[in-house]
């Protein structure tokens, strides 16, 4: 690719469209990059930016926001995707402390 051409890389958000606005500014600070918005899709224009380094820019958001139980990343040529888990359940609450039997004091 000459030096100097400018390349679209694309971030798909799958179910994350709600935290748009958090990773666009999350990416914005870490990237130092204009990203646009468009039909579930965040865009960027760069000349220097890897599609490499912007997976790992996604995947540090996705572990910042405490996402990664939920959802992982994928480089899918020039487009980020973040997927989610199947078939996820919520962790059942394990007692620490059972409550003690009672016991008849015979004295």
């Amino acid at each position: 690719m000459p030096f100097g051409l400018r390349k679209t890389l694309q971030v798909d958000l799958g179910e994350l469209h709600d935290e748009k606005d958090k990773l666009t500014s999350f990416l914005n600070s870490k990237l130092k990059v204009n990203l646009t918005y468009s039909q579930n899709r965040l865009s960027v224009d760069s000349e220097e930016l890897s599609p490499e380094d912007l997976e790992r820019a996604v995947n540090k958001f996705v572990y910042h926001q405490n996402l990664n139980r939920l959802y992982w990343v994928a480089l899918e040529g020039r487009t980020v995707k973040i997927n989610k888990f199947k078939n996820i359940k919520k962790p059942e609450k394990i007692r620490k402390n059972p409550t003690p039997p009672k016991f008849a004091h015979g004295f």
